[in-house]
């Protein structure tokens, strides 16, 4: 899930085992209001500080903010805030704190460490990739179709201000890329390749055949006709001599200066101080303790279930030859490949939600209220991106939405994984789990709107296992995609730790990918070169199930006829997004509760 939530790196160290306390206690202790306005306090002071974060949860009053948080000052500025509020928590007691505030006390505390610790690291050299970064963020936004709102006079005046920010924030983009190049602390040469034409695409000689004309050409009742007079102008203006050259600035410094200089190896591990870089991630993604060897062994013993389970479903459709050859065929045959128009492929999403409708209430107790759509991916930004989610807003205001990169219908192929893709980006994946966070008013703001990739990422992959039980599956080549997709996130340990420790080339890694998964050359491209380009998040997806179906096969056996499925669900969502080691515990409790 790529959204804004997730550029967010809100993991740290785990949690020292004496801070274990008596729940039962616990329990029956009020929640302590000093403790939770330091919380309130905390958030307030972090979204003036990333204010992209308060206008995705929905929150308006820094809609024209733009920091640069490119410079030391900004970097050492948060220093200071994440010490002071550290320093602050650790004034309680936590042994006298109720359930809720114990947890709330772990995470804060492990993210605000795991937070000082990436300060420490030189990625601020490489502010962006092809991947992630404020020059697509600011095209999503941009648009009208994004987070940013367009309702008002105000709301058209507020992007006006995060426009000046952006020209502000590229020369410093520049100024840390041209740092990197002097300590050797570059991009790998395929990525900037991509990012080129990126930056490229947003460069026109028409105002009005910019991407960021798009709010003025849907201006709303409740702008003004004098007002858009005047916004138009300045729309036109600011597109032409701000976001226009700075694109073109940022495009042409990618090309002339960075490109020659940007490095031929694959794996991070290969700039000063890139090892560290990685182990640090990996404990960020993860939220867990396990080595990049290990992770590595896990995807292997994965890779070889998962292809066991494949090499079952070939021989259930009576395929011939091999797997290699029965993945071609995949890829191939003209039958899974029905579609001629993008509405058809968003049509079969559809269909595939009103599938599943019937069997949810057998399997959560708590579903979200937050509005839901199903989207095609936005046509400038389609070409490297992935099938994501991006969250509502709490208030419902604005719908979770589930983007569907659609370049060519006729080429969508419904082997891909369509139903499994759905359970995990849409329903009950990524919209289950955020909505109900995000709606979730007994949490602290800092726990409604947190995110960990082992939770969230492991929970969307977990979703995919439920296919079968909420009526999907039927098709063997729809379990055949669902296998696929699970073969995707343990390949993606492989490829991972072996480009950024083991010296595994992009080529390799392509090659690995495609041996292994109904994968395009082109697909597998993409992908591997996102995890050259944001090491390590691939991993989260893999581990963060892996857990979850531990704790449901654990507590299946220890509870028998107690055990609920419904029940575990709710219980794992209902707290919100969390690391993996505070996770267990509290399903620990819960289990314990469930026995008596």
């Amino acid at each position: 899930m790529k959204k804004i939530l997730m550029m967010a790196l809100l993991v740290g160290t785990m949690l020292s085992c004496q801070k274990k306390a008596d729940s039962g206690a616990a329990a029956n202790v009020a929640a302590n209001a000093q403790l939770n306005t330091m919380f309130e306090n905390y958030w307030d002071q972090f979204l003036r500080y990333f204010p992209l974060e308060a206008t995705a949860q929905g929150d308006n009053r820094y809609n024209h903010l733009l920091p640069n948080d490119n410079t030391k000052s900004f970097r050492d500025s948060l220093q200071t805030f994440y010490q002071q509020h550290l320093d602050k928590l650790r004034q309680y007691d936590r042994a006298s704190l109720n359930a809720n505030d114990q947890i709330s006390y772990d995470i804060f505390e492990y993210e605000l460490e795991t937070r000082l610790e990436g300060l420490k690291l030189n990625t601020w050299m490489m502010p962006f990739q092809q991947f992630w970064g404020l020059p697509l963020t600011m095209g999503q936004l941009g648009s009208g179709t994004g987070n940013q709102p367009f309702k008002t006079t105000k709301d058209y005046d507020n992007w006006l201000g995060r426009v000046k920010g952006f020209t502000v924030w590229a020369d410093s983009a520049i100024a840390n890329f041209r740092q990197g190049m002097a300590a050797g602390v570059v991009l790998p040469k395929p990525l900037v390749i991509k990012m080129i034409p990126q930056l490229q695409s947003m460069v026109v000689t028409d105002p009005t055949k910019s991407l960021f004309y798009g709010p003025v050409q849907n201006f709303p009742a409740e702008v003004p006709a004098p007002d858009r007079a005047r916004l138009t102008q300045a729309y036109r203006e600011a597109i032409m001599t701000q976001l226009v050259p700075t694109y073109q600035k940022l495009a042409t410094f990618l090309q002339q200066e960075y490109l020659p200089k940007a490095r031929t190896s694959t794996g991070i591990k290969d700039i000063p101080g890139g090892a560290d870089i990685y182990k640090y991630l990996v404990k960020n993604w993860t939220t867990t303790d396990q080595t990049a060897n290990e992770i590595y062994k896990t995807g292997q013993q994965e890779v070889k279930r998962i292809n066991g389970e494949m090499l079952k479903v070939k021989d259930q459709v009576d395929f011939k030859g091999n797997l290699a050859e029965f993945f071609t065929y995949l890829r191939s045959d003209p039958k899974f490949t029905p579609y001629k128009t993008p509405e058809e492929v968003l049509n079969a999403f559809r269909a595939i939600q009103a599938k599943i409708e019937p069997n949810l209430n057998k399997m959560f107790g708590n579903r979200p209220k937050t509005p839901f759509e199903i989207r095609q991916t936005e046509a400038y930004r389609a070409a490297s991106a992935s099938a994501e989610y991006n969250p509502g807003s709490p208030d419902g205001s604005r719908p979770g939405i589930f983007y569907v990169p659609i370049l060519d219908a006729s080429t969508f192929n419904t082997t891909s994984g369509m139903e499994s893709l759905f359970l995990h980006e849409a329903i009950p994946g990524h919209h289950y789990q955020v909505s109900l966070q995000q709606e979730n008013q007994n949490l602290p703001k800092f726990r409604r709107f947190s995110w960990y990739g082992a939770y969230g990422e492991g929970w969307a992959l977990y979703t995919e296992s439920l296919g079968k039980e909420l009526g999907l599956y039927t098709d063997p080549y729809q379990y055949m995609g669902a296998l696929g997709d699970e073969m995707h996130r343990a390949v993606r340990l492989v490829v991972d730790v072996g480009m950024h420790t083991k010296d595994m080339t992009r080529e390799q890694a392509i090659e690995y990918m495609m041996s292994n998964m109904a994968i395009s050359e082109e697909g597998a491209t993409a992908e591997i070169e996102r995890y050259m380009a944001i090491p390590s998040q691939a991993l989260s997806y893999k581990i963060g199930q892996l857990k979850i179906r531990e704790l449901r096969e654990k507590y299946e056996k220890d509870l028998g006829d107690q055990f609920k499925l419904a029940a575990f669900h709710d219980e794992y969502l209902k707290d919100g997004n969390m690391p993996l080691r505070i996770v267990e515990r509290k399903m620990e409790t819960w289990a314990q509760q469930q026995k008596k």
